[in-house]
């Protein structure tokens, strides 16, 4: 693989990885071999000279990224010669200014050019880079930067979305609070988000516009690279941390670019000839796709803002109008479509697209038979992958020589040795299960893009305790899954800490929710958890259910639930309470996490983390720990209720 990745890099190596060290040790990869992240994105490898680069395939003149604004507002095209004069720019401007290999910059932005440009340069001169979506709460985002120690950090001035324009400026207060006592802090960079607009920040010292701190510095725009070791870092990212402080996870320059050109060149076949749209946040892993199909010379679609302003349709425009042949998304994107019964393929050109990748949850078997029946060409290649920010890869994904089969991922990502292990081992030695036997997702080799270690964790015991404690030398990833016996797809049935398991019978709450968003339509969402409290001898099931507007929760509908669960799956998966809610724990990406309800619901009392994008949902769930009393209310209520209809 790493011959045919055509990467630019110099030096050599001795072998490849030393496989007699186990896996927990985070063994060196291609040591000896040093390159650089940015470079490789920006240019191509021209020769059989590893360490000469050309825009072969990446022509000045020619577009690199297109930026477009919720409702398609605006569109603004970039060219490869723009992109590289401004990272050229900003990069100098940070050397100017005493940034050098191994400092941090933090983004708290949108995806926009200058995010990427801020990127691009940091990493350029072998620094990290972290990012934060402009809708994570202040406490989140101070929960990461004062582990992480940024230089700077660059703040939109706005955000746009769902119609509103917000102000930022309050949260860059807050922030800068936040930081004092900091001393690697040097302050805030403000990103107009309104190109030639910048925001006033008359009142808030310690902030400087963009213009302000490139003409503080040399204006030379020639891009230099700072050329690194294989396992150096340049990425930060962030486990969900739905409960307490998220994990700061680092991710190698060579790791992460082996992977990249793995997945891309090997399960995608990507090259210049493609135009990618993935929908995400800077906060998500999947801001990299936005980022790396630059390396293969595809042009790269920005957009800023709901996917649902001024609605579904104007969204979707933009895989025709740009002629889209790679379409990132999230089931419940889809799932929004399918329910207001929208058929891109009936509305709009889709002759360009060639496939639709769809991440973040499990997707569900009916919007699978959806999306060939009645959503989108049948010469699309649905992929459904999963693995993220651990690995920043891919554990489950497509595969584009084998058919597609309803549900799950297509199979496993190559030169990863996952296996399935027996999950009702609780520790030492694991044991695999035959296909077809649900259990824990594990890799029992090392594998490139493992991360190289957590920011902070100067003992290595948070990174040990992530991943290895469970089965020594092995890595447990968290997620329930399954591999087909006849397809070998692997089904991901649900987070390993959320498997439900009444009376010894273990299923996920996939199975769950799948059969709710198939014959449901006046249920908007759902979550479904395990309660075993201290005093419990088994487990029991809770349902929760939030109503779509204009429809009502009542007994009746409970009953229904309940007899199509028993119908499609089993006696044993139908829950043993159902209640109404109004809202559902989700982080800002809109993943709704099941573990701290499930945490609540047994008894515990939990601090949420502050990449919860609605915290204050938790407190409803607190009355279920006393799920007795809470019954008993119930009762009460309907008795008085019925003595007053008498």
């Amino acid at each position: 693989m790493w011959e045919e990745a055509g990467l630019i890099y110099e030096g050599d190596y001795e072998e490849i990885v030393d496989t007699t060290v186990p896996m927990d040790s985070v063994p060196h990869w291609f040591q000896g071999v040093r390159l650089n992240y940015a470079e490789n994105i920006l240019y191509s490898r021209s020769s059989s000279d590893s360490s000469i680069r050309s825009t072969t395939n990446k022509e000045d003149d020619t577009i690199a990224i297109t930026e477009i604004r919720e409702g398609n507002t605006e569109i603004r095209h970039m060219t490869w010669g723009e992109v590289r004069r401004r990272i050229g720019l900003l990069s100098n401007a940070f050397r100017a200014r005493g940034v050098k290999k191994g400092d941090r910059i933090a983004v708290v932005a949108s995806t926009s050019f200058d995010t990427f440009i801020c990127f691009m340069a940091i990493v350029s001169l072998g620094g990290l880079f972290s990012s934060s979506s402009t809708d994570m709460g202040t406490k989140g985002i101070l929960e990461r930067l004062l582990q992480i120690k940024p230089k700077y950090l660059f703040v939109d001035d706005w955000a746009v979305y769902n119609g509103k324009t917000i102000d930022l400026r309050p949260k860059m207060k807050e922030i800068l609070d936040g930081m004092k006592g900091v001393p690697e802090f040097k302050g805030i960079v403000s990103q107009p988000r309104f190109p030639g607009n910048p925001a006033d920040l008359q009142d808030i010292p310690g902030a400087v516009t963009l213009d302000g701190f490139l003409k503080g510095a040399s204006r030379d725009e020639e891009l230099r690279f700072e050329r690194v070791a294989f396992r150096d870092p340049f990425l930060v990212v962030y486990s969900s941390g739905t409960t307490g402080v998220p994990k700061c996870i680092v991710h190698s320059v060579g790791g992460v670019l082996l992977s990249v050109t793995k997945e891309g060149k090997l399960h995608k076949d990507q090259g210049p000839q493609n135009v990618v749209l993935q929908y995400t946040t800077t906060g998500w892993i999947m801001y990299l796709v936005s980022v790396q199909c630059l390396l293969f010379g595809s042009r790269s679609i920005l957009y800023d803002g709901s996917p649902f302003i001024p609605d579904l349709k104007s969204y979707l425009s933009i895989l025709s109008e740009q002629g889209v042949t790679d379409f990132g998304t999230s089931p419940r994107y889809l799932h929004e479509l399918q329910k207001q019964s929208i058929s891109p393929r009936s509305i709009f050109d889709l002759s360009s697209l060639q496939s639709v990748c769809t991440t973040g949850m499990v997707l569900s078997e009916s919007l699978f038979e959806w999306f060939y029946d009645t959503a989108f060409p049948p010469s699309v290649h649905l992929r459904n992958i999963s693995g993220g920010t651990d690995l920043a890869g891919c554990f489950g994904m497509e595969n584009p020589l084998e058919p597609v089969y309803v549900g799950g991922c297509q199979g496993p990502a190559l030169g990863t040795k996952m296996e399935v292990y027996d999950s009702t081992i609780e520790s030492g030695p694991g044991q695999a299960v035959p296909d077809g036997e649900p259990g824990e997702l594990v890799a029992t080799a090392s594998f490139p893009n493992q991360p190289v270690f957590f920011w902070g964790d100067d003992t290595g015991e948070r990174y040990q305790n992530a991943y290895y404690t469970r089965f020594p030398h092995v890595w447990t990833h968290g997620d329930f899954i399954q591999v087909h016996p006849v397809t070998k797809q692997v089904l991901f049935l649900g987070r390993a800490d959320g498997v439900l398991n009444p009376s010894g019978v273990r299923f996920g709450s996939s199975d769950i929710y799948s059969v709710i968003e198939t014959h449901f339509p006046e249920i908007q969402d759902s979550i479904c958890v395990g309660q075993r409290r201290p005093q419990d001898s088994d487990e029991s099931v809770l349902l929760f259910l939030k109503m779509n507007p204009g429809h009502h929760y009542t007994d009746h509908l409970v009953e229904r639930v309940k007899r199509k669960i028993k119908e499609e799956r089993s006696p044993r998966h139908v829950p043993r309470h159902v209640f109404q809610t109004h809202d559902i724990p989700t982080t800002v990406n809109l993943k709704k996490v099941e573990l701290p309800i499930k945490q609540i619901v047994s008894g515990r009392v939990i601090k949420p983390s502050g990449t919860l994008a609605n915290p204050q949902s938790l407190n409803f769930y607190y009355q279920f720990a006393k799920i007795e009393e809470f019954l008993d209310k119930l009762k009460s209520e309907k008795a008085q209720r019925t003595k007053s209809k008498l």
